[in-house]
């Protein structure tokens, strides 16, 4: 089975993918990933992208798409891709069609995590980890037990991403509105979309995920 999960940055997508991988034993596909193993790797695709990105310039669909083509290759038919970070734009996604055509595969579901954008700033700009051992905490909804102590590991020094302010946070919830919002018509069409609530408990998000795989 392959599918697509879509939400702005910080719906939830990394975690529900785990969880996938963990379940149904899946692989999750997310772009900025591979393209840093590649890189790292040398491959062909690997050498090409690197060439771009010191050229100060964006990696190309092609290049993009020849990322994905040959991890699916790599894959057994037997396993399922999770699409995570693309398609994210109307030519990516009829490209994936052809890139899914080719190894003999098809797209069984989309699933949105439909946020609130405040909500989502909320969840963004709290948080934060512990620098030593990487344990997540939340300003409101997460906190150590014992205020600047880490429940893991003990460290006492934390951290926040640079990004994860609130003016980024907007910034990428816009983009992805005008960018990635406008490809699910291509698959309402053929009526795989569905909707899970992102801002819900994550056990009910993986909960409502899998009834959608399963039903």
């Amino acid at each position: 089975m392959n599918i697509i999960l879509l939400g702005p940055p910080g719906a939830g997508k990394g975690t529900q993918s785990q969880r996938l991988v963990e379940k149904h034993g899946m692989r999750q596909l997310s772009t900025g990933d591979m393209l840093r193993a590649a890189v790292k790797a040398q491959t062909p695709v690997g050498i090409q992208a690197k060439a771009v990105m010191d050229a100060g310039e964006l990696v190309s669909d092609t290049i993009v798409s020849a990322l994905i083509s040959d991890e699916l290759a790599s894959m057994g038919n037997d396993v399922g891709a999770i699409f995570d970070g693309y398609p994210r734009t109307e030519a990516q996604a009829h490209m994936l069609d052809e890139i899914l055509e080719q190894h003999g595969r098809t797209l069984a579901h989309v699933i949105e995590l439909d946020v609130d954008e405040d909500a989502l700033v909320e969840r963004i700009t709290g948080r934060f980890t512990c620098a030593s051992c990487g344990k997540g905490y939340h300003d409101k909804f997460e906190r150590p037990r014992q205020e600047g102590v880490c429940d893991r590991c003990g460290g006492t020094e934390f951290k926040r991403r640079p990004d994860d302010n609130e003016e980024t946070v907007r910034t990428r919830m816009a983009e992805y509105r005008a960018k990635t919002a406008p490809i699910l018509p291509v698959y309402e069409a053929r009526g795989i979309v569905s909707r899970v609530d992102g801002m819900a408990d994550i056990d009910a998000v993986t909960d409502s995920i899998n009834a959608i795989l399963e039903g």
